[in-house]
């Protein structure tokens, strides 16, 4: 019998400690019905083309975690295969922890938050680094108008969930709340013009 997709974050302690708190019986429901997903589904292409930015997981040889948070223009992160997503990697602080980690241990998990709609997307996988566009994988993930690209993570996916919304405070970025904001005026306007002729003399 195939292992649940979902094992890959539900180890045997993981499932013992559900069992003991009461959610295990749920889950177990969950992978009966075919649990997660490892491809790229249409759902998951649309949430990751809206997203302009995302945490990136890594961990050294010995399993100490790191956490990068990694932003650009929406879309930035590209599925490039039924099971792959890529992204360009542009110079930063040059402290290289999470290429240097992906260099001993491929294990790699990606976190992307919708912050107004209150939904997150997790993705385990293993990802490598690309450091020569040996085939078109530089042209592919690179953005019109940004400085050259040092490397590309291509990362491979073994699993993806989406998470409830519970307890995620509603955020929005500068550009959705200047949307927000125009959307205000546009009807403040409106309503002011309506005021405007109700205040109108009537010409008998």
């Amino acid at each position: 019998m195939t292992a649940p997709i979902s094992d890959i974050a539900f180890t045997p302690t993981v499932k013992a400690v559900q069992e003991k708190m009461g959610s295990r019986s749920g889950y177990a429901k969950m992978e009966a019905r075919g649990g997660w997903s490892d491809v790229a589904t249409p759902e998951l292409a649309e949430f990751i083309a809206q997203r302009d930015s995302f945490y990136l997981g890594t961990a050294s040889a010995d399993g100490r975690p790191y956490i990068q948070h990694r932003g650009g223009v929406p879309g930035f992160l590209k599925i490039v295969g039924d099971r792959r997503l890529a992204f360009a990697d542009y110079r930063g602080n040059r402290q290289y922890i999470s290429v240097g980690n992906l260099d001993e241990n491929d294990q790699a998990f990606i976190f992307l938050m919708d912050y107004p709609n209150r939904r997150r997307i997790k993705i385990w996988g293993r990802a490598h680094i690309i450091d020569d566009d040996k085939d078109d994988t530089f042209q592919r993930v690179a953005n019109e108008a940004e400085v050259p690209l040092e490397r590309v993570v291509v990362f491979d996916i073994e699993a993806w969930d989406v998470n409830c919304p519970q307890h995620i405070t509603p955020r929005l970025s500068a550009d959705e709340q200047a949307e927000v904001v125009r959307a205000l005026r546009q009807r403040i306007g409106h309503l002011e013009a309506q005021v405007d002729e109700l205040r109108a003399p009537v010409v008998a």
